[in-house]
């Protein structure tokens, strides 16, 4: 047992551990932690708490949510089958669940317009590019991909970075058109440029 010392008397008060202190060593009896938690990204990324001070005077464009897989040392992105996401195969830009992006404003994305609602995101990853791929195959855990479904595609360059990045992490930067969604994990980065609707 551990003894805890009370700051008023420091000589006598004797007291337990907190039983908070257990929920520290113990596993979460309900659920397990999820090795990929899942993620939300805002643009504008600062969205929430301009809503929550009642600043909001930006639009909410969308929102993405994403699981956030940890490279762990293993080999991401490569010509070889034991790389996590191979050249020239699907790839659900995260883990667990399908990604979703939210469009709540229409946006152009490579010069197509792309009508406001909840799309399914995924990607094919190559060596100098990514195909980025939008589907409407809503709900759905993993990579079941119908391409019946794809609403749009293009391709994006591939640029490395250092230091590497240990979760992947997608995020929104604003620029003077619209917002980049930056897309990033080893040493690997991406970004899809949206152009908000006038």
């Amino acid at each position: 047992m551990t003894l805890l010392f009370s700051c008023k008397n420091e000589n006598t008060a004797k007291t337990k551990t907190p039983e908070y202190a257990d929920t520290l060593r113990n596993p979460n009896p309900y659920v397990s932690t999820d090795q990929s938690p899942m993620d939300m990204a805002w643009c504008p990324t600062d969205y929430p708490v301009q809503k929550m001070k009642g600043n909001d005077t930006l639009p909410l464009i969308a929102r993405i949510i994403y699981s956030r897989p940890q490279t762990k040392g293993r080999e991401i992105f490569g010509e070889s089958n034991t790389s996590l996401c191979p050249y020239g195969k699907p790839w659900r830009l995260g883990a667990n669940e399908a990604t979703e992006l939210d469009l709540v404003e229409n946006v152009s994305i490579a010069g197509k317009n792309i009508p406001k609602g909840l799309y399914v995101m995924y990607c094919i990853p190559h060596a100098d590019r990514w195909t980025i791929i939008l589907n409407s195959n809503l709900y759905t855990w993993g990579l079941h991909i119908k391409e019946d479904k794809d609403v749009f595609r293009t391709d994006i360059p591939v640029m490395t970075q250092s230091p590497r990045v240990e979760n992947f992490t997608m995020a929104f930067q604003q620029t003077s058109t619209g917002a980049d969604l930056v897309m990033a994990w080893d040493n690997v980065k991406t970004v899809l440029p949206l152009t908000y609707a006038k």
